[in-house]
């Protein structure tokens, strides 16, 4: 398995360890609930180094961006970030990820473990005819994702940025720990929060890690693992490439029609057949929903509307948070608003569940 620069850190800190789209990654320390509360009141502090970073350079690499990617980058400023789909001919997604113009003719991206080299070839086949240089230099990199209401205080600790003045998707650049850093405020959690990436040594990154670990102790700050990540996302109704959205769900379907952006030049991949899903209409769509009886809708686990199967939940647990079953799954668009019922096949029963407002949970500014 591979290793992150930060993997000495997590067996001091006794995490569980598990393999993780083949990276060797903690997937809880303390335990699962408790992290994930300590993300919703505190604050948690993750290892997300196995995520990719792609660097788009030169005279078109705005261009090169707008073609990849769904969101429109020319918006962008130094110092912005886009969430944005990757997507195929048919406007499915290869990825989502976000965009950081760090300056002009200069863009990173940062994509999902699982498909790096499948998105770096993506990127490098459909932006070949533009005057940009694209490089993958995932390796280079760690990051540390620091999570909760008390992140900011956290993470100013180490760093000479002045973090209130970084709104919401945007980011700035300077030193962590004596190393240069890149500082974002985006999150994948439902909190505030912050992304820390830099280029070290293994011991550097452990030792920061272990640092904000051991500071943390005097904001109630814990480490935290892959599944309290995946239990805030979803309560967060942030999708997950692989589950939530995939190649064979369009970004319209998928409930993200936000970040498409039709009207921009160059369209993105897959421009064509999404106008027309548009113009036509989806006969599908990702919902967000609530078990109205006891238990656990699993990923997998088969749906049922009016008794007929029509297709799986993509992601679904108990919340700790909320303390309720919650999950995400596709429905016949028809049957996709609020208060819609269905049936989720549990075992060898079929338990009602109900269509609900989403995100799920939404914190209080």
């Amino acid at each position: 398995m591979k290793k992150t620069k930060i993997n000495e850190a997590h067996y001091v800190l006794k995490g569980k360890m598990v393999e993780f789209c083949g990276w060797d990654l903690p997937v809880q320390y303390a335990g699962l609930n408790t992290e994930h509360m300590a993300v919703r009141t505190t604050g948690g502090i993750f290892d997300v180094s196995h995520m990719g970073e792609i660097l788009v350079r030169g005279r078109e690499a705005l261009k090169a961006v707008q073609h990849l990617v769904s969101n429109d980058a020319s918006k962008l400023v130094p110092g912005k970030i886009q969430y944005a789909g990757l997507l195929t001919e048919s406007g499915g997604f290869v990825d989502d990820l976000l965009v950081y113009m760090v300056k002009e003719d200069d863009y990173l991206l940062v994509v999902n473990a699982a498909n790096v080299e499948k998105d770096f070839q993506w990127m490098r086949r459909h932006a070949a005819t533009f005057d940009a240089q694209i490089e993958n230099r995932s390796e280079e990199y760690s990051q540390i994702a620091v999570q909760g209401p008390v992140a900011e205080k956290l993470v100013q600790e180490f760093t000479d940025v002045d973090l209130a003045p970084i709104t919401y998707y945007h980011f700035a650049q300077g030193r962590v720990q004596g190393m240069d850093a890149i500082v974002s405020r985006t999150g994948y959690t439902g909190e505030d929060g912050f992304e820390i990436y830099f280029k070290s040594e293994a011991a550097a990154a452990s030792r920061l890690f272990l640092d904000l670990a051991e500071k943390g102790e005097k904001y109630d700050a814990l480490p935290a693992g892959l599944g309290a990540r995946d239990t805030l996302r979803l309560e967060a109704k942030m999708a997950l490439y692989g589950n939530d959205i995939d190649d064979s769900h369009t970004v319209l379907e998928a409930d993200l029609g936000w970040i498409l952006k039709l009207k921009k030049e160059p369209p993105c991949i897959g421009h064509d057949a999404l106008a027309r899903q548009k113009e036509e209409g989806i006969r599908r769509k990702l919902v967000g929903f609530e078990l109205a009886d006891k238990g656990i809708a699993r990923h997998g686990y088969p749906v049922f509307v009016q008794d007929r199967e029509f297709g799986a939940v993509t992601s679904g647990t108990f919340a700790p948070y909320l303390r309720k079953s919650i999950g995400l799954a596709y429905l016949p668009v028809e049957h996709s608003a609020v208060g819609s019922e269905f049936e989720v096949g549990i075992r060898e029963r079929k338990v009602a569940a109900r269509v609900v407002e989403t995100p799920f949970y939404k914190r209080s500014k």
